[in-house]
């Protein structure tokens, strides 16, 4: 292996400096808004801006909940992301029927449901509205919920993932007595943890970020999610800084959370999902 010439290694701390210089700069709003969210709305407006709170305040946070309902909208918003979970395990079982199972049919199924992943969301939006408003289920949590329980995008990750698990160690598994519900709650899911990793974090994204849907098929404010409330704060509130600022924290801030402690699962699990 050849050693790093002086102009290698300098390069190297040149890029790294100007990679950690751009990352700080881009960090620096997000920090800013984070520590808004513990200022006074007169601190935040003044000028020039400071990153530190003077005075550290959580009377922002304490409106949210007590005067913007957000404690409504966190319940709603964690019932979605469960029901998305559930969902997620639908997905997982249909990916394995499609791939260990033979029956009629099997493949023009599997076309169908790819074919669903190319039309928009928008495009369907108006018809499954329609068919909630004719079963009474429109202004209700299942008919939130309903539209999202499964997904052609898990299906197809769940399919092309568990298709690489051999067949003669589930055979196994089938001898020794075990029912598929157990093979494929103590076999398959164990060894689908790559794929099982990956989906639960977008699940989760996905569900703590629901705005679009509920929006549309909830009149009721008590059923509005996260991003509909903060999207309420902004034009009731709109001059009022401070208060966005902690509505925008107490949003963001879990999925940064996630991004954080599960990055290299996203990074890594994504990758084996494309390769395989």
């Amino acid at each position: 292996m050849a050693p790093k010439t002086k102009s290698g290694t300098a390069l190297q701390w040149l890029l790294g400096i100007l990679l950690t210089g751009g990352g700080v700069v881009m960090m620096l709003p997000f920090a800013w808004m984070i520590m808004s969210a513990f200022k006074t709305e007169s601190e935040v407006k003044q000028l020039p801006p400071t990153l530190w709170p003077k005075n550290i305040t959580f009377e922002n946070f304490s409106n949210l909940f007590v005067n913007m309902h957000f404690g409504t909208y966190l319940s709603n918003t964690l019932l979605i992301v469960f029901f998305s979970f559930i969902g997620l395990f639908l997905n997982a079982m249909a990916g394995y029927a499609f791939a260990k199972f033979k029956f009629k049919g099997k493949d023009k199924l599997f076309y169908l449901v790819l074919a669903t992943m190319m039309i928009p969301g928008q495009v369907t939006m108006i018809p499954v509205y329609l068919l909630l408003n004719e079963m009474h289920l429109t202004n209700t949590m299942v008919g939130i919920v309903l539209p999202g329980f499964v997904g052609a995008f898990g299906i197809f990750l769940f399919r092309q993932f568990m298709s690489t698990i051999p067949d003669e160690l589930l055979e196994a598994t089938r001898l020794d007595g075990a029912s598929e519900v157990r093979t494929f709650f103590q076999i398959v899911l164990p060894i689908s943890k790559a794929i099982l990793a990956i989906q639960g974090i977008l699940t989760f994204i996905g569900g703590w970020n629901s705005f679009l849907w509920p929006l549309i098929i909830a009149n009721d404010e008590k059923l509005y999610t996260l991003s509909v409330g903060l999207a309420l704060l902004k034009g009731e509130h709109g001059s009022n800084y401070a208060l966005q600022m902690a509505g925008s924290t107490f949003m963001v801030l879990p999925v940064v959370i996630v991004f954080i402690f599960f990055q290299k699962q996203i990074i890594e699990n994504y990758s084996i999902s494309g390769i395989k």
